[in-house]
């Protein structure tokens, strides 16, 4: 059968692709193929009592129906400034346009009504606050969904889009069909081909790479992204309490005094924990936090950017060779109390139960992360560290405890046109693993995008089933 519409991927991005088709244009015969489960048969092997990560060919927490965000904090950024790079395809007011539009879509399916970020005294207060102390706070109103209320946003989502279109899981696209420039469809891993008017990429972050190795193939051209790579910070609740309690995820960026690198805090889950994930044969950590269940931390990232310059291009093999790095010295995710990273010491098991925060990654390693960090990255998260002391005392103390590796991988940004066309006709890319977003709200948004450019073509572009 030949389809309209292909999305590879059934992520945010290709999820709302398909959304907006079938609103717009319900006739159509649309296809997704993902390479994960459906978001019924998604659960981790870690979530049954005593199950140890089985190494799984694909990881349930970043692969299925709703990408990785069906199992992350479910926090809609709704400033233009956060969360990807579409403000180079499109203006702020456009930007702005749909993200107010994802973001409706969102409440529709069941996100909650409650916004933070929107007391201007508040925020003008830590904007103030930070500017004293060479810090930029970037203020962003909030949705938090919640780890536990993503689920239900996501079935809701999927009952709609099932009875529209056909979907292939635990299918993996092998290559995408090219003729005379044009895209006319992709090849599965079995050698099944299957013809489309349209192809959309949209396979996130845990197929950055191959989305990378087929846009070499075909002779797309790509742009350098950077690698952002750091650790989980995780401190008790109310030391960050005066900020998240005002914008729930504060969102600051730091320039280091010695490298003049830019550092930068990440994914702020308030009373919330730190979890592993799993991608691809090695161990990254993340966080969670949950709208009916708190602990007594919150946790945080703080990441460095790095632009690799020539003749570097590898920047998602440099973050791979950090994590296991890690994992080689930690059997998985290392876990380092802050006093004995300054002492020059490993953290033992004994060393932690004597700090006053409790760890909530139970099995990560007590180890020592200066023998995965390359100076650079140490030297610029503890001055950020120091920074972020004097706007939130308590930040920079001994019993603050430091997980990693975090890495945040994103491929190399594709040549797209401002309707995220690529350079092969009827060919789009969208979402994180098309380095276009960084989180759930640009991804969404480059989705409808794509989806609305493909409705303006003129229907005689469409062949003949």
């Amino acid at each position: 059968m030949k389809y309209d519409v292909i999305i590879v991927g059934a992520g945010p991005a290709g999820i709302f692709s398909a959304m907006e088709l079938i609103e717009k244009a319900p006739e159509f015969k649309i296809l997704i193929v993902e390479k994960g489960k459906d978001i019924d048969r998604r659960q981790c092997p870690m979530d049954v009592k005593g199950a140890p990560c089985l190494s799984c060919p694909e990881c349930d927490l970043v692969s299925g129906w709703g990408g990785a965000g069906a199992f992350s904090d479910g926090k809609l950024n709704l400033s233009p400034e956060i969360g990807g790079f579409l403000s180079r395809h499109v203006d702020t007011a456009t930007l702005q346009s749909l993200i107010d539009y994802v973001d409706g879509v969102y409440v529709k399916y069941g996100a909650p009504m409650e916004l933070y970020g929107g007391d201007g005294k508040e925020v003008a207060r830590i904007k103030e606050l930070a500017a004293k102390n060479d810090l930029t706070f970037v203020p962003s109103k909030i949705r938090h969904i919640g780890t536990d209320r993503c689920r239900g946003v996501l079935k809701r989502m999927r009952e709609f889009v099932n009875e529209k279109v056909s979907t292939l899981f635990e299918t993996e696209v092998q290559r995408i069909l090219i003729e005379k420039k044009r895209a006319i469809g992709i090849k599965l891993k079995d050698g099944q081909e299957i013809c489309a008017d349209y192809v959309i990429l949209a396979p996130g972050r845990a197929s950055a790479k191959w989305l990378e190795t087929e846009c070499r193939r075909i002779k797309l051209t790509l742009l350098k992204n950077p690698v952002d790579i750091g650790v989980r910070v995780e401190v008790p609740a109310p030391v960050l309490e005066p900020l998240t309690s005002a914008t729930y995820e504060p969102k600051l960026i730091f320039y280091s005094k010695k490298f003049d690198d830019k550092v930068r805090t990440f994914c702020v889950n308030p009373y919330g924990e730190v979890v592993k994930e799993h991608l691809k044969g090695m161990w990254t950590v993340n966080g969670h936090s949950y709208a009916e269940r708190r602990t007594n931390n919150t946790n945080f990232a703080i990441l460095v950017s790095t632009f690799f310059t020539e003749p570097f291009d590898e920047p998602i093999s440099y973050g791979t060779y950090i994590a296991r790095l890690a994992n080689f010295l930690g059997g998985g995710v290392i876990v380092q109390r802050l006093g004995d990273l300054m002492k020059g010491r490993r953290s033992t098991h004994e060393r932690i139960s004597k700090g006053i925060v409790e760890p909530t990654l139970k099995d990560a390693t007590p180890g020592d992360l200066s023998f995965v960090l390359p100076y650079r990255y140490l030297s610029d998260i503890m001055e950020m560290l120091d920074a972020l002391d004097r706007i939130a005392p308590g930040i920079n103390s001994r019993h603050t405890l430091l997980y990693g590796v975090e890495v945040k991988f994103y491929s190399m940004q594709i040549k797209l046109t401002d309707s995220l066309e690529t350079e092969i006709k009827n060919l789009f890319a969208i979402g994180d693993g098309a380095g276009v977003s960084r989180g759930l709200i640009q991804a969404s948004a480059s989705g409808v995008i794509a989806a609305r450019e493909i409705l303006k073509r003129p229907p005689l572009l469409l062949s003949p089933k």
